[in-house]
């Protein structure tokens, strides 16, 4: 059974640091990419960081590249992200979704023949 953990949110002053965790159930993550994602309220989700099966490929959105590091311990089976300088924003959940296709992972397109599965969630509050 496939299942996603993410933990590792809280509440953090601007220019602080958080780091996520996603332990991934049911499939190895040297087979697929997968995805961090965060959604703020009344707002679309948007695709933060993905890391490539191999663990070379990795992506960042514009708006976090030089502060976000994704990172994964396959023997623990968990992806990480590492977020610093954290800026003033609205508070978001963040998301990480598994298994994704390396070329489309934050389309959020499955590899053939799978589907995708998102975790519960980790709330992240940048706040003084």
């Amino acid at each position: 059974q496939v299942r996603l953990v993410e933990s590792g949110g809280g509440l953090v002053q601007p220019g602080g640091s958080l780091r996520l965790s996603c332990e991934v159930h049911g499939f190895r993550l040297d087979l697929y990419a997968i995805g961090w994602f965060r959604q703020v309220a009344g707002k679309e989700r948007e695709g933060v960081s993905c890391i490539g099966a191999s663990g070379g490929a990795t992506y960042y959105a514009d708006s976090v590249k030089g502060r976000f590091t994704i990172s994964r311990d396959k023997d623990k089976n968990t992806v990480y992200l590492q977020m610093n300088s954290l800026k003033f924003e609205a508070p978001a959940i963040y998301y990480c979704a598994a298994p994704l296709s390396t070329s489309a992972c934050v389309a959020v397109v499955p590899p053939s023949g799978h589907q995708v599965f998102w975790g519960q969630g980790t709330p992240v509050t940048v706040s003084s």
